[in-house]
């Protein structure tokens, strides 16, 4: 670690940009750890925000307290994305303790670096800056104003790229990616992930955008081919039949709808996707399935049955990508005033299976439900 100490030493100053900590070796120590420059009063601190719990703690370190910290943190995280006005880091650290630590040009300058305590809301997709497809789409104007009318698109296509931003270490730069997306529709994240993963991070990446309608797939395919973006295809097909491809990096399924996000998730597991990032719709199916008598007061109730029944449904999603070895987060994709499909399943595959199995044979039988993952996986 001796090499990683002087690397932090050299870099903790007003330079810094800033670093993301990930994939944890234990959840319950820190699931995430992020950290910023800050000027309070004149003087440089580092803000270090770690996620633990579905919960956030800041702390203000000047760069020798900070050093340790990230040090500390590090004892229990497997990589490091750093970033400074000149270099971009990626820092790998094996289970043996060894330290790789990668090196190229960066992006970041001086002027983008927000030192403010209480900053404005930073986007990935700046506003004020033209995005072309954000304008063909109806989210910008020429000059790159957010529609005003569009705003909650415009946030909630950030949002996404925040949660793709969060598993850049896991993208190997050394060679192409593949990245599926069911149910693409318009094709608004689609586009955002392969502007933002290709044209602004120089990822090799190739991305296939699925849905079942005609006239939909066929504008997408047209602004592609505007857009100059030769790895961005789109194909007319269903979800559940798709065998397009033998091996799939990546797969993204956003608001597929009832079973059709199942046989997705199937999908990825099959292929052995690394991530998996899933945005569940309309999930009707375990509210025709659930019944339990000591429940049965409750489920009368329609409504309650009905919003009980899909966060039920989403649980055992996650629990069945766990056990099929998947470290899984179960995260709001955006705030509830803006869409009642706020879930986001995200997993990361570990290659180890969960021991979980007996657990989700117990919650299937007491609720007497037999969900469709959970048949597609065996």
């Amino acid at each position: 670690m001796d090499e990683l100490k002087v690397l932090l030493q050299e870099n903790l100053n007003i330079e810094f940009c800033q670093a993301v900590l990930s994939n944890p070796r234990k959840k319950e120590t820190a699931e995430k750890v992020k950290v910023r420059p800050l000027l309070k009063r004149d003087r440089l601190v580092f803000q270090i925000e770690t996620f633990r719990n579905h919960q956030a703690f800041h702390r203000n370190a000047e760069p020798s307290e900070a050093c340790a910290l990230i040090m500390e943190a590090m004892e229990n995280m497997r990589q490091m994305q750093m970033e400074t006005v000149k270099y971009l880091y990626t820092v790998l650290v094996s289970k043996k303790g060894r330290v790789t630590i990668k090196k190229k040009a960066s992006g970041c300058e001086r002027k983008e670096i927000d030192y403010g305590h209480n900053r404005k809301k930073h986007y990935i997709l700046e506003e004020g800056v033209p995005v072309p497809f954000l304008r063909d789409l109806g989210v910008m104007t020429e000059e790159g104003k957010v529609v005003r009318s569009r705003f909650d698109k415009f946030r909630q296509i950030n949002r996404f790229l925040e949660f793709i931003e969060d598993i850049l270490p896991e993208l190997d730069r050394d060679r192409e990616w593949t990245i599926l997306d069911f149910g693409c529709g318009k094709s608004y994240l689609t586009f955002a992930m392969y502007y933002y993963l290709h044209e602004k991070k120089g990822y090799d990446i190739r991305i296939i955008g699925l849905d079942l309608k005609k006239d939909v797939i066929r504008r997408c395919s047209e602004l592609a081919e505007k857009y100059g973006y030769e790895k961005l295809t789109f194909l007319e097909g269903d979800i559940a039949g798709y065998t397009g491809t033998e091996q799939v990096d990546m797969v993204v399924t956003l608001h597929a709808c009832d079973t059709a996000t199942d046989y997705a998730l199937a999908k990825a597991v099959g292929w052995k996707a690394k991530v998996i990032l899933s945005v569940p719709c309309c999930q009707h199916e375990l509210n025709g399935q659930m019944e339990n008598e000591v429940l049965n007061p409750i489920f009368k109730y329609g409504l309650i049955k009905e919003r009980m029944a899909a966060l039920v449904t989403d649980a055992l999603r996650a629990e069945y990508l766990e056990r099929e070895g998947y470290d899984v987060q179960v995260l709001e994709f955006i705030d509830m005033e803006h869409t009642p499909k706020n879930i986001l399943i995200r997993g990361i595959r570990n290659g180890k299976k969960g021991e979980n199995r007996e657990a989700i044979r117990r919650c299937e039988e007491f609720l007497q439900v037999s969900p469709a993952l959970g048949r597609l996986l065996g």
